[in-house]
């Protein structure tokens, strides 16, 4: 008898009803609102430049065409910039993770030397910043302008970053599995290597995304450091293409000025699925251990 009730579903109230049809309510607008942009840019990058600059696009395709797409990567610099990004993003995110895990951790641990006023120089940085032309003068005088490394070393370490990961190791990695590797005589690197880093992976996939989009986006630097065409990253180049296709010529006739202005319009819509479509792929295989990293980096410690 005990069991059949057991096995009883528990019924809802009506407020309890009413309360997770308002939940699901409001979840599905946030899910139309934050969905529709992306349909209508997908969409509008493989419509006609016609129906485009008409307005008749606003859900699906009209009159399908991919001129957009074949002037972009008509351009020879658009596959430069690709690669630089590519090169910016993946050595970039690789040299920040391991900077902010190398300062991270030791800042974790209690019996670090000074550990309260080393944190506090660390935050005063997020707080107050040299300036444009402070650190446009440091970069020049370490030789870094119009090269690779001035869009990898000044902006390497993000103190927010930093902080995130400083709360996750003083939450996981507990100090008595360093007594006791300490016991074993285990070495601080071996120690990192082989205890600290397999354990990290949910925050080592917070640091990784955040940092692999930070760098992927990234233009400002390359436009205040770079000279060389050449060096460019990919959203430099996008720029100098919708700047370019924006400022037609006194001599064009009408026709060819309209059609001028019509690519141009495509040509955003294009440029930002180009843009945007590396990052839409990777955040699904990190998004669960982004979400556990988060929670457990800010939340706890």
């Amino acid at each position: 008898m005990a069991t059949a009730s057991a096995s009883k579903k528990i019924r809802e109230s009506a407020g309890d009803r009413f309360f997770l049809a308002a939940v699901y309510t409001i979840l599905s607008l946030v899910l139309l609102v934050v969905l529709y942009p992306l349909v209508y840019i997908l969409s509008s990058s493989i419509s006609s430049p016609a129906a485009v600059t008409s307005g008749r696009v606003w859900l699906w395709p009209v009159n399908l065409s991919f001129k957009g797409f074949e002037a972009l990567f008509r351009t020879p610099e658009v596959m430069t910039g690709y690669g630089n990004s590519l090169i910016y993003t993946v050595a970039g995110t690789i040299i920040s993770v391991a900077l902010t895990v190398m300062i991270a951790y030791p800042l974790s641990r209690k019996s670090l030397f000074g550990r309260g006023p080393l944190m506090m120089f660390v935050t005063f940085t997020m707080i107050f910043s040299g300036g444009l032309i402070p650190t446009y003068m440091v970069v020049k005088e370490l030789g870094l302008i119009d090269s690779r490394w001035a869009l990898l070393i000044p902006n390497a370490i993000w103190v927010w970053q930093v902080i995130i990961a400083r709360s996750f190791f003083q939450s996981s990695i507990p100090d008595e599995l360093l007594e006791a590797s300490e016991i074993d005589g285990c070495s601080d690197l071996r120690f990192m290597r082989s205890v600290v880093l397999p354990l990290s992976k949910p925050i080592l996939a917070v640091l990784v995304l955040m940092y692999a989009v930070g760098q992927w986006n990234a233009y400002f630097d390359a436009l205040i450091y770079l000279k060389t065409a050449n060096l460019f990253p990919l959203q430099l180049v996008l720029r100098s293409i919708i700047i370019q296709n924006n400022s037609a010529g006194g001599l064009m006739d009408a026709m060819k000025m309209v059609e001028r202005q019509q690519l141009a319009e495509q040509l955003k819509y294009s440029l930002i699925v180009v843009a945007t479509l590396p990052v839409l792929i990777i955040y699904p295989f990190v998004q669960r251990y982004f979400v556990q990293g988060m929670l457990v980096g800010s939340v706890k410690g």
